[in-house]
């Protein structure tokens, strides 16, 4: 990748010349590639930049906008940096200006900017006529350097001047901005991260040269984005992300439950995810309000002044906010994916997909080479400056004899440099030197400026001979870094936080699309049901058809799931919320659900997760299966008892206790342990009574140490205690013996 290609010159004859039009597109698609790849969309690993963004921190720093300085137009740095280094779009560059100064694009803004920069509503920012710039501090520690020899330079496009291939970077830049691009035949997109986590990251890197990328994670545990929000991956779905260079993270909007007067509340999200336009995401939530797709939304406005509130209200009280957000992050940007692609140039030169690892390390090498190279530039300074110094010891040593050369002799020069064996700098220095420097006083500075350049020059000398000691230099100089943007400053503290990944396939969005409100459901004995508003403890008042009368009656929420079971042994899942008004009559539980022709209702009960039930048909087979098992989605039911024509399904009771008291219809009680009843989703069960004639009455499961109790027509409650059970007490399958004095005639527990 490192080739360069060019387009091939034009015919030297001025004429036409054949050419293989298939060659002549590889040999100029290529050189296009190369250029797009090379020069424009891909940044490099070093420093994080692409050329764009270099060449304006590289054109500020020729007009000395440092921060604190004074801001200029940025018509002005547009126009330098297109005539001198960019030779594009004065747009195009500005537009790159711009999103270096936009605190909510870059994590760790470059440009310091003064007028109108656009904002996170997607406007666009003011004409580069009206605004001005100058750079941060972060930027001044990108260029920090760069008069040092530090990197290497090259012909700008007209080679009339030198622009810097890289720059120094004294930080992480690619990781800790990011950075997003289209090449042809491939992309980057890299996140941003907090630079006091990347400090540490490269701290334990460089004193465990074989670290994984996992370790490094513990310290730099995922992106940081400038617009805060939720990271909502696992850990080992970022772990693989930064291994390989690819994936992708789900972020979500930070967003809180605020309450208002009389019971009401309202949804404030306070941050949205990174690269999300505003204005943009409130006109679709808008768009889905007024489409009636979000019933659970009654109103969304946009309260935002410097900082994001975006204000959701809810249809209705008693909707659970957890859901109704839920239900915005699968159709709106308030949840989003970001797609990472560490794909860089990898020593400025061959484009790469690189880990988190790679990307760390490709920043520390370059640190190394930055301060190999500024060591040797001021190592040749002190030699120079102190072999000006000997000159000018020499000076001060024969002061009356080189004053009397200089008044007296034609060639002072030449006379100077045979008399006391100087090199032409040292003596061109002497003769430039003022009358008011020799004084006693310079004397004792040059003496002192010696000492301490001898100094230095040791230190320099022991630097660039000793690798440890280099690193050692970068150690510190990333440790001053991390201190300068720790997690207490206003800029290094973290943003973006982590959280669980939700498990949205557990999430019911129909149910969840239902206004929460207590009802009654009430069921006839001839099997109509109907649901009544609120919780309605005295029915009394309640008419039926005809001859019908009131069956079962519980209380339970229009987001409940009620449980049909009919005589075939089959089980239905029906929504509470769709269940007839309680000002009709209701309607048939045939027409709800699709129970077979001629078929009972054994059992009508709500669903409740994880409760277990023992279950029977009338000749006394039964098993315990949970609730969960059956709850279904479809009008057909699930098979729950394989019933063998002519019984049907008779018994559901809750599996509450240790004990299982069944009653025959021939008046034969018998109690024996649940732990001889097996658990099954479905099938036939096992014999809980053995009968001569007739089948099961009742059955009730019940705790053995509060003793077994019914109730009677008058609604007394009986209790026999567990020593006076000692005579029913069997096992399963067992025949049983006649009930204790005052059990109900009609064979019932309740």
């Amino acid at each position: 990748m490192g080739k360069t290609v060019s387009p091939p010159a034009p015919p030297s004859s001025g004429g036409t010349e054949p050419v293989n039009l298939r060659e002549a597109l590889e040999e100029r698609y290529l050189a296009y590639a190369l250029s797009t790849i090379m020069g424009r969309a891909l940044p490099d690993a070093r420093d994080g930049l692409k050329p764009v963004h270099r060449r304006i921190l590289y054109g500020m720093q020729i007009l000395r906008l440092d921060p604190g300085t004074a801001f200029k137009k940025c018509a002005k740095i547009v126009g330098d940096v297109m005539g001198s280094f960019h030779p594009h779009g004065d747009q195009a560059i500005y537009d790159a200006l711009v999103r270096l100064a936009q605190d909510f694009s870059s994590r760790y803004p470059l440009v310091d900017g003064q007028g109108n920069f656009g904002n996170i509503d997607g406007d666009g920012a003011a004409a580069y006529r009206y605004t001005e710039a100058r750079m941060t501090d972060v930027a001044r520690l990108l260029l920090e350097g760069i008069d040092e020899d530090s990197v290497d330079f090259r012909d700008n496009y007209s080679g009339d001047q030198q622009e810097p291939v890289v720059l120094p970077s004294a930080l992480p830049n690619l990781l800790a901005n990011g950075a997003q691009g289209i090449a042809v035949g491939m992309a980057t997109s890299i996140p941003p991260h907090n630079l006091a986590e990347l400090c540490d990251a490269a701290l334990y890197l460089l004193s465990h040269s074989d670290a994984s990328t996992d370790q490094l994670l513990s310290f730099a545990p995922g992106p940081d984005f400038p617009t805060g929000g939720v990271l909502v991956e696992s850990k080992q779905s970022i772990a693989e992300t930064y291994r390989t260079g690819r994936g992708s993270l789900r972020l979500r909007a930070r967003w809180s439950k605020e309450e208002a007067a009389r019971g009401a509340w309202t949804i404030v999200v306070t941050e949205i995810p990174y690269m999300v336009q505003k204005s943009r995401l409130i006109e679709k939530i808008a768009e889905l309000l007024n489409d009636k797709k979000l019933p659970l939304v009654a109103d969304i406005r946009d309260e935002s002044a410097e900082d994001v509130r975006v204000v959701i209200e809810p249809k209705s009280r008693t909707v659970d906010p957890a859901l109704l957000m839920e239900h915005l992050f699968r159709l709106t940007e308030l949840e989003t994916r970001f797609p990472v692609n560490l794909n860089v140039l990898v020593d400025g030169v061959a484009p790469r997909v690189v880990s988190f690892k790679e990307a760390l390390q490709q920043w520390l090498d370059h640190r190394r080479e930055v301060l190999v190279r500024r060591a040797r530039h001021r190592l040749a300074e002190i030699v120079r400056r102190l072999e000006l110094l000997a000159g000018m010891l020499i000076v001060f040593l024969n002061l009356d004899e080189v004053i009397r050369i200089i008044r007296e002799e034609d060639e002072p020069k030449e006379r100077l440099q045979l008399a006391f064996s100087l090199s032409d700098m040292q003596v061109n220095y002497v003769l430039d030197t003022r009358l008011r420097s020799l004084r006693r006083l310079e004397e004792m500075q040059i003496q002192r400026e010696h000492e301490a350049l001898e100094k230095e020059k040791l230190e320099l000398e022991a630097l660039l001979a000793d690798e440890a000691r280099q690193w050692k230099k970068i150690a510190a100089e990333i440790r001053d870094l991390k201190k300068k943007y720790g997690p207490e400053t206003k800029l290094g503290r973290r943003r973006t936080s982590f959280a669980e990944a939700p498990d949205v396939g557990e999430i019911d969005f129909a149910s969840a699309m239902v206004e929460r409100e207590p009802v009654t459901v009430v069921v006839s004995e001839k099997g109509w049901i109907r649901a009544l508003k609120g919780q309605v403890a005295d029915l009394s008042g309640l008419q039926f058809k005809g001859d019908d009368s009131l069956h079962i009656s519980f209380f339970a929420e229009t987001t409940s799931k009620i449980l049909v079971l009919s005589g075939d042994g089959k089980i239905f899942t029906l929504d509470a919320g769709k269940l007839p008004g309680g000002r009709s009559q209701g309607e048939p539980l045939r027409l709800l659900a699709d129970i077979g022709e001629g078929e009972s209702v054994a059992a009508v009960f709500p669903y409740a997760p994880g409760q277990k039930m023992l279950v029977a048909t009338d000749d006394g087979r039964g098993f315990v299966v949970s609730q969960d098992e059956m709850i279904g989605g479809t009008r057909k039911g699930k098979l729950l008892l394989n019933v063998e024509k002519p019984g049907i399904a008779k018994i559901i009771v809750p599996a509450d206790g240790d004990h299982v008291a069944i009653i025959g219809e021939n008046r034969k009680l018998l109690v024996f342990p649940l732990d001889q009843v097996p658990e099954m989703a479905r099938g036939k069960g096992v014999r809980l009574q053995k009968y001569r004639d007739g089948g099961v009455a009742d059955a009730k499961v019940f705790s053995i140490v509060e003793g077994l109790s019914w109730k009677d027509s008058a609604g007394r409650v009986f209790v026999v205690a567990k020593p006076e059970l000692a005579e029913w007490i069997g096992n399963r399958a067992e025949a049983g013996r006649l009930p204790p004095r005052g059990f109900p005639k009609n064979n019932r527990f309740r």
